[in-house]
């Protein structure tokens, strides 16, 4: 009798301790991956993926919400008007770990404390994610990319109250701001993306908002307390381990913790350039050949800059579903009829009519006035409220170059001098 007891009790401890560990959900631990900035320009601003590993297997499952999707129809005719279907998909968390390692990106991992029930149901939601008739969707920069899909996976595990914490708390940053802190290396690139988007990305943001980066959600989430089903209160990333830092780059440029003023160093380009193209009519004036040629040259490859910049902004702005570009006052001193300025920019520079030579003269002259003009305009404007738009550096860079050509007395003077002069002799 007492044989049977003992085996009874050993079943029973045992059965206890099998049911204790088959609790679902405690064999999981949810993840999210916070990786840094990679060469390319859309990975300037990080990325972030959800990382479940299960004891039980002994495997971790990655799952990014960032996959460009060229299998589908038309994806670069979508992409260009705005229409971007990305993927969420899963594969081996060691084998993305070593790919941003050889790619020389930060990864930094920091684990969620979430009870069993909670992690079931985030590892359900992404595991009908990645089926492959709802891994797609579409993507938007700042509204709906790889970033807010995790950001709203954790607050459904939380049970909302992520958003209820952040979803009014003023950021101090705009869209704009955020941009800047991570293009100021890159003047070129910096103008360009600031000149093509509008005044809707000046808007004051909340902080909930500011989680379209991959940083700012590992910030949040690492200062984030909640209160569980039990009615404790539990810090979603436990500070005694996390976060934990998988890899370090190195070599990669910092991102700034406020945006940089940028239209200083425009501004001196921009003098700098319209010293050198001064000199070119100062060349003219002293009756040198090559100072016309150079002259009407200068003006052609700046239209055909500014010009190429401006349609694209307007292809974005009428045609496309970009609208972070929309509600743009860089339209009306940028438009493409600058483009015309390098045809008349090359006549003017080989021409050898003087009559022919003050048309052209005239019209280019006219072209870069109403550029002078529009960013007169969008600088006045500035000071209403409802039409203020941060394009400083983008006025700062055009400004001092159309004044120049608009208003450079030199070539003028000589194309009047040459025109009484064949009049003279006929």
């Amino acid at each position: 009798m007492t044989k049977k007891i003992i085996i009874l009790f050993i079943l029973f401890a045992a059965a206890s301790v099998l049911f204790a560990q088959a609790v679902p959900g405690e064999n999981l631990t949810i993840k999210i991956a916070v990786a840094g900035q990679g060469d390319e320009l859309y990975f300037w601003w990080g990325h972030i993926a959800l990382v479940i590993q299960d004891s039980d297997t002994g495997r971790g499952r990655f799952y990014d919400y960032g996959i460009f999707s060229f299998e589908n129809d038309d994806f670069f005719k979508n992409f260009a008007y705005g229409l971007m279907l990305y993927k969420c998909m899963v594969s081996s968390e060691d084998r993305n770990i070593e790919l941003y390692k050889e790619r020389n990106r930060n990864i930094v991992y920091f684990t969620l404390d979430l009870p069993p029930e909670a992690k079931l149901m985030v590892r359900d939601f992404v595991e009908n994610n990645v089926l492959p008739e709802n891994s797609d969707y579409y993507y938007h920069h700042f509204k709906d990319n790889c970033s807010t899909r995790i950001r709203d996976i954790i607050d459904m595990a939380v049970g909302g109250q992520f958003y209820e914490k952040y979803g009014q708390m003023p950021s101090g940053f705009t869209l704009r701001d955020h941009v800047r802190r991570h293009t100021y290396h890159s003047p070129f690139y910096d103008w360009i993306l600031n000149f093509w988007m509008g005044q809707v990305i000046d808007t004051p943001l909340t902080v909930w908002e500011d989680m379209f980066l991959p940083e700012e959600v590992g910030k949040r989430i690492s200062e984030f307390w909640y209160t569980d089903s039990d009615g404790q209160m539990r810090k979603l990333v436990p500070s005694e381990t996390d976060p934990q830092i998988i890899y370090t780059a190195t070599g990669r440029r910092p991102v700034l913790e406020f945006p940089r003023k940028q239209w200083p160093s425009m501004l001196v380009f921009s003098l700098l350039l319209s010293a050198l193209f001064g000199s070119f009519f100062f060349m003219y004036s002293k009756k040198i050949p090559a100072g016309k040629v150079l002259t009407g040259i200068s003006m052609s490859l700046c239209g055909l800059v500014f010009g190429v910049a401006a349609s694209l902004l307007y292809f974005l702005n009428i045609f496309t579903n970009h609208d972070y570009t929309f509600e743009n006052y860089n339209m009306l001193f940028a438009s493409p009829l600058l483009l015309a300025a390098v045809p008349l920019g090359i006549c003017y520079a080989f021409s050898k009519k003087p009559e022919r030579q003050f048309i052209y003269d005239l019209l280019l002259r006219l072209l870069w006035l109403l550029t002078v003009i529009g960013i007169l305009i969008t600088m006045i404007i500035k000071l209403f409220p409802a039409f203020y738009q941060q394009n400083l550096p983008e006025q700062m860079l055009m400004l001092p170059i159309a004044l120049l050509f608009a208003f450079q007395p030199v070539g003028l003077r000589q194309i009047i001098e040459k025109v009484f002069r064949s009049r003279k002799v006929m």
